[in-house]
């Protein structure tokens, strides 16, 4: 429906909304514990951090957005893992009146980043719970990821 400008209504604009957000699955391993948190490393450890991102549809307009991190630290001299962070976190979104051709973008892009602030706390949280110096994720930038998934896959069709 148009209004008397041209201009389209409330209830045809496009929308986004949060239905719920949750730990899906959050596993920290402490594979070396008491001795690990008693030793200071000569080195700074060697950090390694994954994200991933997926899209699954739940009903017409709502889907399913999982964030998965993994945070590894090895001490690299010692050759043995500090510890291991593995996290899915998720979230429900409604996507009404969006052209379908915006629906991945927007499901892949816009829900991950704003989910983020919430990975990046527990993140921070478990890692300091278990014995370390927190980690403070940097952002992400989730367009950039998009792009080079949609290229990967792009290249595995030719």
């Amino acid at each position: 429906m148009t209004t008397q400008n041209g201009g389209t209504t409330d209830a045809q604009a496009p929308g986004l909304g949060i239905l719920g957000q949750y730990v899906k699955d959050l596993s920290f391993e402490n594979p070396h514990a008491p001795q690990s948190l008693m030793m200071q490393p000569e080195q700074p450890p060697a950090v390694d951090v994954q994200i991933n991102v997926n899209a699954k549809p739940m009903a017409e307009t709502d889907y399913e957005v999982e964030l998965k991190v993994e945070v590894k630290a090895e001490d690299k001299k010692a050759k043995r893992v500090l510890f291991n962070l593995e996290l899915t976190y998720a979230g429900v979104f409604r996507l009404t009146n969006v052209p379908k051709e915006s629906v991945q973008p927007l499901a892949l892009i816009e829900c991950p980043r704003l989910l983020f602030p919430f990975v990046r706390r527990i993140v921070a949280d478990s890692i300091s719970e278990g014995g370390f110096p927190p980690i403070m994720l940097q952002p992400v930038d989730f367009a950039a990821l998009f792009r080079a998934r949609a290229e990967s896959q792009n290249a595995t069709k030719s």
